[in-house]
């Protein structure tokens, strides 16, 4: 990925198991066609032209059709690769970012403008900024540069978690009108119907 020197740097988790789902579920339709992380992807690059992904090395289809749509690929056979250990990487290789606007690839009905709202939260001084939908907070995050060594040394689902519950006073909460914030993928059943 070329370096984002001041840019803010979209991260599209994807490096998940989709165990609840029982096959790589970013891969799967939505009832348009769109393959579920590409839905996700092509929001994020609205806001974020430059984008990245971390993935596993045996994401092969998934990896291509990130590609095709512009997302920036990074393969990464480190063990036990989770979501703490994806962003990590991430951030780590965009050490000049000016902030990173992180979502989750099995979210795919996020409406832009609430990317958006965030990304400009993040460029008018927010350190850490996210959605709130009906009094609870959602996604996608944006992380200011100041917290590039902590997202960088992120370990395992538990120190992403533990680091964010850690920030709750510091977020900055944007209102939105969009359920998206909450509706993510995990089960077949969460698919909408065609």
């Amino acid at each position: 990925m070329p370096e984002a020197d001041g840019e803010i740097v979209g991260v599209l988790l994807a490096g998940g198991y989709s165990r609840r789902f029982g096959v790589d579920k970013l891969v799967q339709p939505l009832p348009d066609g769109t393959a579920i992380a590409v839905a996700a992807a092509r929001t994020l690059l609205a806001v974020c032209p430059r984008s990245i992904s971390v993935l596993r090395p045996e994401q092969t289809t998934l990896r291509n059709l990130l590609i095709d749509v512009g997302v920036a690929v990074h393969v990464d056979a480190a063990p036990a690769r989770v979501l703490g250990d994806s962003l990590a990487s991430a951030v780590r290789l965009t050490p000049r970012a000016a902030g990173w606007l992180v979502a989750l690839a099995d979210m795919p009905f996020l409406d832009v403008r609430t990317l958006r709202s965030v990304l400009e939260a993040l460029e008018n001084g927010a350190e850490i900024a996210a959605p709130r939908y009906r009094g609870r907070r959602g996604h996608p995050m944006g992380f200011s540069r100041r917290w590039f060594a902590e997202l960088a040394g992120l370990q395992g689902d538990r120190g992403a978690r533990q680091f964010i519950d850690d920030l709750q006073p510091s977020i900055v909460l944007i209102e939105v009108d969009d359920a998206g914030v909450h509706r993510d993928i995990d089960t077949p059943g969460d698919l909408p119907a065609s």
